[in-house]
């Protein structure tokens, strides 16, 4: 198992340029790592993470504001292609930036007390990126109240809701459930997980098919 930090508590660990391409490299360097078997994405302080840097989104430009939010799509993406899974621990508050960097996650624990929003509606600027993926874990009215509002569910509404999976303190036993499982099914069903998201039904099938007969090769 592999941690990664959001490790700017001093600011509520608000997502800058900095952080997030010190957040692409981490993922980027346990991609090639083959004794990775699940990963740990975590805040320090006292909350996950408070969404976007404030001071950088103020100083944002039309010619800028596209990159900036492309590097919170890159961090996503990288947790995405990560061939194993990765687990959000999440505490405090889960806003804006960060709730997508959760959304990309596989699987989601929240201590008792977290609260979670989209703000950007009351900033003046929509949800974007892995936003999109919202619908998928929520559907599509419960995640259209969360960024067309803007405002807050606690995690218990989360957990009802599908945008987390678990309340607890703690995702350690979330994380020796996944190190119990073997290893390499562990990274296909990562795979068809992903795949079943976007292919058709018949293509998700026979992918599905092929794996399975991958698997018994290996065996």
């Amino acid at each position: 198992m592999r941690h990664v930090f959001l490790d700017r508590p001093h600011k509520a660990n608000a997502l800058d340029t900095q952080a997030l391409i010190q957040l692409h490299s981490q993922f980027e360097q346990l991609r090639d790592d083959a004794d990775v078997r699940v990963v740990v994405l975590a805040g320090k302080g006292r909350t996950f993470c408070g969404g976007a840097d404030v001071a950088e989104l103020q100083a944002l430009t039309a010619q800028t504001a596209g990159a900036f939010v492309e590097r919170i799509h890159q961090v996503c993406a990288a947790i995405r292609e990560l061939p194993v899974p990765v687990v959000a621990q999440l505490h405090g508050a889960v806003i804006g930036a960060g709730l997508e960097i959760a959304a990309a996650c596989d699987l989601r624990v929240a201590a008792e007390g977290t609260k979670f929003s989209m703000p950007e509606v009351r900033l003046g600027i929509p949800s974007v990126v892995e936003a999109a993926l919202l619908p998928r874990l929520m559907g599509s009215g419960r995640a259209a109240w969360l960024v067309l509002t803007g405002e807050a569910i606690d995690a218990r509404r989360a957990l009802e809701w599908g945008l987390i999976e678990q309340i607890a303190e703690s995702a350690d036993a979330l994380v020796q459930r996944l190190l119990a499982a073997d290893k390499e099914a562990l990274r296909m069903q990562k795979q068809l997980l992903q795949l079943w998201e976007e292919a058709s039904l018949t293509t998700s099938v026979m992918a599905s098919i092929e794996r399975f007969a991958q698997a018994h090769r290996k065996g």
